[in-house]
C-alpha cells in the first residue's frame, strides 16, 4: 500500500510539473491574487479527476481523446484571447488588493482546472496505476498530494511574480501561453 502511494505520487509530481495545469494554477493566482482561493479550488478539482480516475479508469480510456481535446484547445485559446485582451485597468487595484470573493475564486479556478485536466495524462497515469497496484485509496492519496503539491508550487510562484513583475504583462505573457497551449493542444487532435 506505501508503494502505491510512493509510484503514484511520484510518477504524477513529475509528469504535472510541466504541465498546462500548473501554468493554469500560476496564472489564476496573477490574475485573482488569491492563491489560498486558487489552491483550494484546484485542489478540488483534482480529488474529482482522481477519485474518477481510480474509480473508472478503465473507462476513461475508451473515451473519444479528440472530442475531449477540442473541448480542451478551446478552452485554453478562449482563456488566452481573454487574457490578451484584458485592459490595463487591473494595474488602477493595489498590489494587495484580491479580485472576486474566495468562493467565486475557487470554484473559478476549480472549474478551469476540472476541465483543462478531463483525459489528462496524470489522470490516465493515475487509472493505470490503481490497475497495477489494487490499492484504490493509496493511489488516489498519492496521486492527489503529488497534483496539490504542483499547485501549491504554481500559487506561491503566481504570488512572487505578482510583486516583482507588473500585472498586464503577465496576463499578456500568459495569454500569449494559454493560445500556444490551445493551438498545440487542437493540432494534437486534428493529426
Amino acid at each position: 500500500m506505501v508503494t502505491a502511494f510512493f509510484v503514484a505520487f511520484g510518477t504524477v509530481f513529475l509528469a504535472e510539473l510541466p504541465d498546462k495545469t500548473m501554468v493554469a494554477s500560476l496564472v489564476l493566482t496573477t490574475r485573482t491574487r488569491r492563491p489560498l482561493a486558487v489552491w483550494v479550488g484546484v485542489s478540488a478539482a483534482f480529488v474529482m479527476h482522481v477519485v474518477l480516475a481510480v474509480t473508472i479508469g478503465s473507462l476513461l480510456r475508451r473515451l473519444p481523446d479528440q472530442p475531449v481535446q477540442l473541448v480542451v484547445a478551446a478552452m485554453f485559446v478562449a482563456g488566452g484571447v481573454l487574457l490578451l485582451r484584458g485592459g490595463d485597468e487591473d494595474e488602477e487595484v493595489g498590489d494587495t488588493a484580491a479580485t472576486g470573493s474566495f468562493r467565486s475564486v475557487a470554484l473559478t479556478s476549480a472549474s478551469v482546472v476540472g476541465l483543462a485536466e478531463f483525459g489528462d495524462l496524470t489522470q490516465l497515469a493515475t487509472a493505470g496505476i490503481a490497475t497495477r497496484y489494487h490499492a484504490a485509496v493509496a493511489v488516489a492519496l498519492g496521486a492527489w498530494c503529488a497534483l496539490a503539491s504542483v499547485a501549491a508550487l504554481a500559487v506561491t510562484a503566481g504570488r512572487w511574480i505578482t510583486r516583482r513583475v507588473p500585472l498586464h504583462l503577465v496576463q499578456r505573457i500568459a495569454g500569449v501561453v494559454f493560445v500556444v497551449f490551445g493551438v498545440i493542444t487542437l493540432v494534437s487532435a486534428l493529426t
